[in-house]
């Protein structure tokens, strides 16, 4: 039985965890509450976890206060999604409970977890029970009875809380209506004790998960495992060359082979990899092109890695540098004017009537493509103005657009919460140049909520649904975000929206036609909406975006 846990075994503890998620990231996708084909809990939350065991790779912590700092940066800026922010929050609060303890025992096991549940409630303005939120709850009280019994047994400490969870979730089913409806759990709960449960089976020492591997990232050199005597060549080197020739490499091979060991020439059409251990690593790029040129290359001193190891010193390597590199090149534009938009758009034609209507930046994400916190940031950092506003137009893209209220360097941000295309549109449409910040969010909050939002989908399964039964390749028509119709014709489904109060009462109404809709057949729909509506000024535009047939904003 552990009776501690060290940085090295929470690092590969979060590694473990990341590796189990994606494998069961489609499962708890389908537990989606809707039968749409935009269940992303699964992805948002692997992708979130991802960034965290990528970093941990990277930096090798050598006390729990180091790994789990390292955890929660990287989930806050590569948080997806509600769940995904939620994880990061979690992550976030358990840290601050351990960030000065090299190693912890079960009972700073269970405190760290109430501290991140804490951090969660705190930050989520309406913590709504029957979620993620509740199941880390009553893990966490589990998780602390457990360890006032045996507090220096830290899985049995976690195996309690994720028992506990599996409880909870079960009876989110009846915690929550919405869940009720569709039978199912809640998705970010399934998927928080997935991470637990990959955390328990890598302190127990099981290997990841069968396909984890294949999914990975490329492995990084296991410096752990080499001893400094056992080195026969220093330099690690690894290029990448651009053919400009059709000479064979059995000679260059033949060549390597005598400079160094470890070799292995990966090689297409176009261009070929060379990973080698030798002495003279300037020898071997100088020979390799005699066959093309020089692309990338990576040089690394396995001899001072292993003694930097055995000293219990961070392990210098390449990734240090890109990662400072990465730092030092976060450019963040000198404001130009008082306000910029940054806004998120599947789709071409969304993202052209985004920058015809004056948005700085348009980040290409929605339903099933969440963008990150950071690809966000990013386009704050960009843009040239004291205030940015951001539209994320998406409901589960609203926390991670927030989470970068606090990350800002020299600009203010503010995030409207626009849950659709056409209030991201509307908010747009009346923001004021020269209006103070607090007119402009009155007048953008008060158009963004003029607007109803109805879209035509189609179902990725069998479900019953709030008293319709739903097949497989069914059209669904929905209107702010809840189900209006189903039928085998979408012909039919738009008559239905183009007769509904929403429609009928409206002055201007845009339809936006996706990437999977013919201009010929938008022709169609914009003829029938011309017909049912003939009080409203009615304008057809190509959209492109993915998953969704039609938008169709009526104001």
């Amino acid at each position: 039985m552990r009776e501690r846990i060290d940085g090295a075994s929470f690092a590969q503890a979060i590694i473990h965890a990341a590796a189990a998620i994606n494998l069961q990231k489609q499962h708890i996708n389908e537990l989606n509450v809707f039968p749409v084909p935009d269940g992303d809990t699964g992805t948002n939350m692997g992708l979130t976890i991802a960034t965290a065991a990528t970093e941990l790779k990277k930096k090798q912590p050598r006390t729990v206060g180091e790994a789990t700092a390292t955890t929660a940066s990287a989930l806050l800026r590569g948080a997806r999604g509600n769940s995904g922010v939620i994880l990061s929050l979690l992550f976030r609060g358990f840290s601050k409970a351990v960030k000065d303890k090299a190693e912890i025992d079960g009972r700073d096991l269970a405190i760290a977890l109430d501290f991140g549940v804490a951090a969660a409630y705190k930050a989520v303005m309406k913590p709504a029970e029957g979620t993620i939120l509740t199941v880390s709850r009553l893990a966490a009280a589990r998780a602390a009875d457990a360890a006032r019994k045996t507090p220096d047994d830290p899985e049995g400490v976690l195996e309690a809380a994720i028992a506990e969870g599996q409880a909870a979730l079960a009876h989110t089913t009846e915690m929550y209506p919405v869940l009720k409806k569709a039978g199912v759990v809640d998705a970010g709960g399934e998927g928080f004790l997935v991470i637990l449960q990959g955390m328990l089976d890598s302190l127990r020492g099981l290997p990841l998960p069968e396909g984890a591997e294949e999914s990975a990232a490329e492995q990084k050199t296991d410096y752990a495992a080499i001893a400094a005597e056992e080195i026969t060549f220093t330099f690690d080197t690894v290029f990448i060359v651009r053919k400009t020739t059709d000479k064979e490499l059995t000679s260059f091979e033949a060549y390597l082979n005598s400079i160094g060991d470890s070799l292995v020439i990966g090689e297409d059409d176009d261009c070929f990899k060379v990973h080698v251990h030798t002495d003279i690593p300037g020898a071997a790029l100088t020979e390799a092109q005699k066959y093309g040129t020089l692309e990338l290359a990576k040089i690394e001193n396995m001899r001072t890695q292993a003694e930097d190891l055995a000293a219990g010193r961070h392990i210098q390597s390449t990734d240090d540098l890109e990662e400072d590199h990465q730092e030092e090149g976060r450019k963040i534009a000198a404001p130009e004017k008082k306000y910029g938009v940054v806004t998120v758009a599947a789709g071409e034609g969304l993202a052209a009537v985004f920058k015809d209507l004056g948005a700085d930046g348009v980040i290409s994400g929605g339903q099933t493509m969440n963008p990150s916190t950071d690809d966000i940031m990013k386009e704050i950092d960009a843009t040239p103005a004291e205030i940015v506003f951001v539209l994320p137009n998406n409901k589960n893209i609203i926390m991670a657009a927030e989470q970068c209220v606090r990350l800002a360097e020299g600009k203010q941000v503010v995030v409207l919460p626009t849950k659709s295309i056409p209030q991201g549109i509307s908010a747009l449409m009346v923001m004021d140049p020269e209006a103070s910040q607090e007119d402009n969010v009155a007048a953008m909050t008060e158009a963004l909520g003029k607007v109803t939002t109805s879209e035509i989908t189609y179902a990725a399964r069998d479900s019953d649904f709030d008293g319709f039964a739903i097949k497989r390749g069914d059209y669904l028509a929905l209107t702010e975000h809840q189900l209006f119709g189903t039928d085998r014709k979408i012909d039919k489904l738009l008559r239905r929206l183009a007769e509904a109060d929403a429609q009928q009462s409206a002055e201007f109404i845009n339809i936006f036609y996706g990437e999977d809709v013919t201009e010929k057949e938008a022709q169609k729909a914009l003829e029938l909406f011309t017909q049912c509506c003939p009080n409203a000024e009615i304008t057809l535009l190509a959209g492109g975006q993915p998953v969704y047939y039609y938008m169709i904003s009526a104001e």
